[in-house]
Protein backbone atom coordinates (compact mmCIF):
# COMPACT_ATOMS: atom_id res chain seq x y z
CA UNK A 1 0.00 0.00 0.00
CA UNK A 2 1.15 3.45 -0.55
CA UNK A 3 0.81 6.31 1.66
CA UNK A 4 -0.68 9.30 -0.76
CA UNK A 5 -1.43 12.77 -0.50
CA UNK A 6 -2.80 15.31 -2.77
CA UNK A 7 -0.41 18.22 -3.87
CA UNK A 8 -2.08 21.17 -5.57
CA UNK A 9 1.07 23.60 -6.77
CA UNK A 10 0.80 27.32 -6.64
CA UNK A 11 -0.94 28.67 -10.16
CA UNK A 12 -2.30 25.27 -10.68
CA UNK A 13 -5.46 23.59 -9.74
CA UNK A 14 -4.70 20.07 -10.83
CA UNK A 15 -4.03 17.77 -7.73
CA UNK A 16 -1.57 15.60 -8.24
CA UNK A 17 -1.06 12.26 -6.11
CA UNK A 18 2.30 12.23 -4.01
CA UNK A 19 3.85 9.44 -1.72
CA UNK A 20 3.60 11.06 1.57
CA UNK A 21 7.01 9.73 2.69
CA UNK A 22 5.44 8.69 5.83
CA UNK A 23 4.90 12.29 7.08
CA UNK A 24 1.50 12.85 8.59
CA UNK A 25 -0.07 15.56 6.47
CA UNK A 26 -3.53 17.95 6.63
CA UNK A 27 -5.47 20.04 4.03
CA UNK A 28 -3.50 23.20 3.81
CA UNK A 29 -0.18 22.04 4.93
CA UNK A 30 2.65 23.69 3.02
CA UNK A 31 5.51 21.20 1.76
CA UNK A 32 8.38 20.89 0.23
CA UNK A 33 8.32 18.03 -3.01
CA UNK A 34 10.68 16.51 -5.60
CA UNK A 35 8.70 17.09 -8.94
CA UNK A 36 10.28 16.21 -12.83
CA UNK A 37 10.79 20.08 -13.02
CA UNK A 38 13.11 19.87 -9.44
CA UNK A 39 12.66 20.30 -5.51
CA UNK A 40 8.93 22.95 -5.44
CA UNK A 41 6.98 24.37 -3.10
CA UNK A 42 3.43 23.25 -2.70
CA UNK A 43 -0.10 22.80 -0.31
CA UNK A 44 -1.59 19.52 0.47
CA UNK A 45 -5.21 19.46 -0.89
CA UNK A 46 -6.30 15.89 -0.27
CA UNK A 47 -4.61 14.47 3.41
CA UNK A 48 -3.16 10.97 3.83
CA UNK A 49 -4.57 8.38 2.11
CA UNK A 50 -3.62 4.52 1.43
CA UNK A 51 -3.95 3.57 -1.81
CA UNK A 52 -3.45 -0.03 -3.42
CA UNK A 53 -0.14 -0.25 -4.99
CA UNK A 54 -1.82 -1.85 -8.19
CA UNK A 55 -3.77 1.42 -8.79
CA UNK A 56 -0.93 3.36 -9.12
CA UNK A 57 0.64 3.54 -12.85
CA UNK A 58 4.12 4.80 -12.28
CA UNK A 59 6.30 5.49 -9.01
CA UNK A 60 4.86 8.40 -7.64
CA UNK A 61 7.42 10.91 -6.56
CA UNK A 62 8.46 11.51 -2.51
CA UNK A 63 6.98 14.71 -0.15
CA UNK A 64 10.48 15.38 1.31
CA UNK A 65 9.42 17.69 4.38
CA UNK A 66 6.89 19.95 5.55
CA UNK A 67 7.85 23.41 4.98
CA UNK A 68 9.96 25.06 7.63
CA UNK A 69 9.26 28.84 8.52
CA UNK A 70 12.50 29.46 6.47
CA UNK A 71 11.16 27.63 3.38
CA UNK A 72 8.01 29.77 3.27
CA UNK A 73 10.37 33.04 3.80
CA UNK A 74 11.96 31.83 0.56
CA UNK A 75 8.79 30.96 -1.23
CA UNK A 76 7.54 34.58 -0.45
CA UNK A 77 10.83 35.99 -1.50
CA UNK A 78 10.74 34.04 -4.53
CA UNK A 79 7.22 35.63 -5.30
CA UNK A 80 8.92 39.12 -4.60
CA UNK A 81 11.59 38.13 -7.57
CA UNK A 82 8.84 36.82 -9.85
CA UNK A 83 7.18 39.87 -9.90
CA UNK A 84 10.07 41.73 -10.47
CA UNK A 85 11.65 39.95 -12.94
CA UNK A 86 7.63 39.85 -15.11
CA UNK A 87 8.24 43.76 -15.29
CA UNK A 88 11.54 43.24 -16.25
CA UNK A 89 11.13 40.61 -19.28
CA UNK A 90 8.06 42.52 -20.27
CA UNK A 91 10.26 45.37 -20.79
CA UNK A 92 12.71 43.90 -23.08
CA UNK A 93 10.05 41.84 -25.46
CA UNK A 94 9.44 45.69 -26.05
CA UNK A 95 12.65 46.51 -26.85
CA UNK A 96 13.33 43.28 -28.79
CA UNK A 97 9.52 43.79 -30.28
CA UNK A 98 8.43 40.22 -30.49
CA UNK A 99 5.33 39.53 -30.98
CA UNK A 100 4.67 37.54 -27.92
CA UNK A 101 2.16 38.37 -24.62
CA UNK A 102 4.01 37.24 -21.35
CA UNK A 103 1.37 35.59 -18.91
CA UNK A 104 3.65 34.20 -16.18
CA UNK A 105 6.82 33.74 -14.31
CA UNK A 106 8.01 31.02 -11.96
CA UNK A 107 10.69 30.91 -9.90
CA UNK A 108 11.77 26.70 -8.91
CA UNK A 109 11.95 26.59 -5.36
CA UNK A 110 15.83 26.05 -5.57
CA UNK A 111 16.35 29.50 -7.75
CA UNK A 112 17.40 26.50 -10.18
CA UNK A 113 15.30 28.00 -13.04
CA UNK A 114 13.67 30.90 -13.95
CA UNK A 115 10.39 29.87 -16.33
CA UNK A 116 8.39 32.33 -18.12
CA UNK A 117 4.58 31.91 -19.73
CA UNK A 118 3.80 33.28 -23.06
CA UNK A 119 0.96 33.12 -25.80
CA UNK A 120 1.40 34.13 -29.37
CA UNK A 121 -0.48 33.80 -32.42
CA UNK A 122 2.94 32.14 -34.23
CA UNK A 123 6.48 30.98 -33.59
CA UNK A 124 8.96 33.47 -32.01
CA UNK A 125 12.62 33.43 -32.29
CA UNK A 126 13.67 34.46 -28.86
CA UNK A 127 16.86 33.12 -28.56
CA UNK A 128 18.71 36.77 -28.04
CA UNK A 129 15.78 37.63 -25.34
CA UNK A 130 16.81 34.31 -23.67
CA UNK A 131 20.20 35.61 -23.25
CA UNK A 132 19.85 38.61 -22.22
CA UNK A 133 17.73 37.72 -19.25
CA UNK A 134 20.16 34.75 -18.42
CA UNK A 135 22.89 37.44 -18.28
CA UNK A 136 20.65 39.84 -15.77
CA UNK A 137 19.40 36.55 -13.54
CA UNK A 138 22.32 34.29 -13.78
CA UNK A 139 20.04 30.89 -13.79
CA UNK A 140 18.25 28.93 -16.45
CA UNK A 141 15.64 30.55 -18.28
CA UNK A 142 13.06 28.79 -19.87
CA UNK A 143 10.15 30.50 -22.10
CA UNK A 144 7.50 28.14 -22.56
CA UNK A 145 4.62 29.10 -25.43
CA UNK A 146 0.91 28.24 -23.82
CA UNK A 147 -2.53 28.40 -25.27
CA UNK A 148 -5.55 30.39 -24.64
CA UNK A 149 -7.23 28.12 -22.21
CA UNK A 150 -3.63 27.66 -20.26
CA UNK A 151 -3.36 31.72 -19.99
CA UNK A 152 -6.94 31.64 -18.73
CA UNK A 153 -6.70 29.19 -16.45
CA UNK A 154 -3.32 31.07 -14.96
CA UNK A 155 -4.62 34.63 -14.68
CA UNK A 156 -7.88 33.39 -12.97
CA UNK A 157 -11.00 35.30 -13.28
CA UNK A 158 -15.07 34.80 -13.13
CA UNK A 159 -17.23 33.32 -15.63
CA UNK A 160 -20.74 34.72 -16.91
CA UNK A 161 -22.31 32.96 -14.07
CA UNK A 162 -20.44 34.59 -11.50
CA UNK A 163 -18.48 31.49 -10.19
CA UNK A 164 -14.76 31.35 -9.85
CA UNK A 165 -13.66 29.94 -13.49
CA UNK A 166 -13.71 26.12 -13.27
CA UNK A 167 -10.56 25.89 -14.76
CA UNK A 168 -8.95 27.78 -11.86
CA UNK A 169 -10.90 26.84 -8.72
CA UNK A 170 -11.85 22.30 -9.44
CA UNK A 171 -11.11 21.64 -13.31
CA UNK A 172 -8.18 18.82 -12.85
CA UNK A 173 -7.98 18.38 -16.71
CA UNK A 174 -9.54 19.91 -19.99
CA UNK A 175 -11.70 17.16 -21.89
CA UNK A 176 -12.31 18.22 -25.20
CA UNK A 177 -16.17 20.50 -25.93
CA UNK A 178 -17.65 20.65 -29.58
CA UNK A 179 -20.20 22.69 -31.22
CA UNK A 180 -22.26 19.37 -31.24
CA UNK A 181 -22.83 19.90 -27.76
CA UNK A 182 -24.10 23.20 -27.79
CA UNK A 183 -26.61 22.09 -30.77
CA UNK A 184 -27.61 18.78 -28.60
CA UNK A 185 -28.26 21.51 -26.05
CA UNK A 186 -30.47 23.41 -27.87
CA UNK A 187 -28.44 26.63 -26.99
CA UNK A 188 -28.39 29.60 -29.44
CA UNK A 189 -25.08 29.25 -31.92
CA UNK A 190 -23.75 32.48 -30.94
CA UNK A 191 -19.39 32.55 -30.15
CA UNK A 192 -20.54 35.45 -27.19
CA UNK A 193 -23.00 33.32 -25.10
CA UNK A 194 -21.27 29.91 -25.76
CA UNK A 195 -17.43 30.95 -25.15
CA UNK A 196 -15.87 31.56 -22.06
CA UNK A 197 -13.20 34.00 -21.16
CA UNK A 198 -10.52 32.16 -23.17
CA UNK A 199 -12.23 32.66 -26.50
CA UNK A 200 -13.01 28.51 -26.89
CA UNK A 201 -16.24 26.84 -26.30
CA UNK A 202 -17.16 26.73 -22.52
CA UNK A 203 -15.77 23.53 -20.53
CA UNK A 204 -18.68 23.78 -18.61
CA UNK A 205 -21.05 22.19 -21.89
CA UNK A 206 -19.64 18.70 -21.14
CA UNK A 207 -20.53 18.68 -17.35
CA UNK A 208 -23.99 18.20 -18.80
CA UNK A 209 -23.71 16.47 -22.20
CA UNK A 210 -24.60 12.92 -20.54
CA UNK A 211 -27.83 14.13 -19.40
CA UNK A 212 -28.76 15.62 -22.52
CA UNK A 213 -27.37 12.05 -24.65
CA UNK A 214 -29.52 10.08 -22.33
CA UNK A 215 -32.38 12.51 -22.96
CA UNK A 216 -32.18 12.77 -27.01
CA UNK A 217 -32.54 9.20 -27.07
CA UNK A 218 -36.14 8.89 -25.52
CA UNK A 219 -37.30 11.56 -27.39
CA UNK A 220 -37.84 11.68 -31.02
CA UNK A 221 -36.13 13.84 -33.53
CA UNK A 222 -38.27 17.07 -34.79
CA UNK A 223 -40.49 16.18 -38.04
CA UNK A 224 -40.82 12.65 -36.91
CA UNK A 225 -44.14 11.09 -37.82
CA UNK A 226 -45.75 9.73 -34.58
CA UNK A 227 -48.68 7.99 -32.84
CA UNK A 228 -50.53 9.74 -30.23
CA UNK A 229 -53.49 8.68 -28.31
CA UNK A 230 -55.02 11.27 -30.73
CA UNK A 231 -54.31 9.60 -33.60
CA UNK A 232 -50.93 10.46 -36.10
CA UNK A 233 -49.15 13.29 -36.13
CA UNK A 234 -45.43 15.24 -36.80
CA UNK A 235 -43.20 16.36 -34.33
CA UNK A 236 -43.26 19.45 -34.44
CA UNK A 237 -41.25 20.70 -31.31
CA UNK A 238 -39.42 18.96 -28.95
CA UNK A 239 -38.36 19.88 -24.98
CA UNK A 240 -35.69 17.47 -24.29
CA UNK A 241 -35.30 18.57 -20.40
CA UNK A 242 -38.96 17.47 -20.00
CA UNK A 243 -39.06 15.04 -22.37
CA UNK A 244 -42.31 16.60 -23.57
CA UNK A 245 -42.57 16.36 -27.65
CA UNK A 246 -45.23 19.28 -29.25
CA UNK A 247 -47.27 17.22 -32.04
CA UNK A 248 -48.78 18.92 -35.60
CA UNK A 249 -51.80 17.61 -36.80
CA UNK A 250 -53.42 18.29 -40.02
CA UNK A 251 -51.71 18.41 -43.73
CA UNK A 252 -52.61 20.19 -47.05
CA UNK A 253 -56.02 21.68 -46.91
CA UNK A 254 -56.67 20.11 -43.42
CA UNK A 255 -57.26 22.19 -40.37
CA UNK A 256 -53.76 22.50 -38.38
CA UNK A 257 -53.81 21.70 -34.89
CA UNK A 258 -51.02 21.46 -32.13
CA UNK A 259 -50.99 19.52 -28.55
CA UNK A 260 -48.25 18.35 -26.40
CA UNK A 261 -47.34 15.14 -25.33
CA UNK A 262 -45.13 13.57 -22.86
CA UNK A 263 -42.49 11.24 -24.63
CA UNK A 264 -43.54 7.84 -23.15
CA UNK A 265 -46.92 8.75 -24.34
CA UNK A 266 -46.36 8.32 -28.41
CA UNK A 267 -44.78 5.91 -30.67
CA UNK A 268 -42.56 6.73 -33.71
CA UNK A 269 -43.96 5.05 -36.67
Amino acid sequence: MYNVVGIRFRKNCKIYSFDSNNIELKKGDEVIVDTARGIEFATVFVENTQVDKLQINEPLKKVIRKATNEDVKHHEENIKKENEAFGVVKQKIKEYKLDMKLVGCEYMFDNSKLLFYFTSEQRVDFRELVKDIASIYRTRIELRQIGARDEVKMLGDCGVCGNHLCCTSFLNDVEPVSIKMAKEQGLALNPQKISGLCGRLMCCLKYEQCVYEDKHKKVPKVNTKVMTPDGEGVVNQVEILQEKVKVKFGKNNEEISYKTYDAKDIKVI
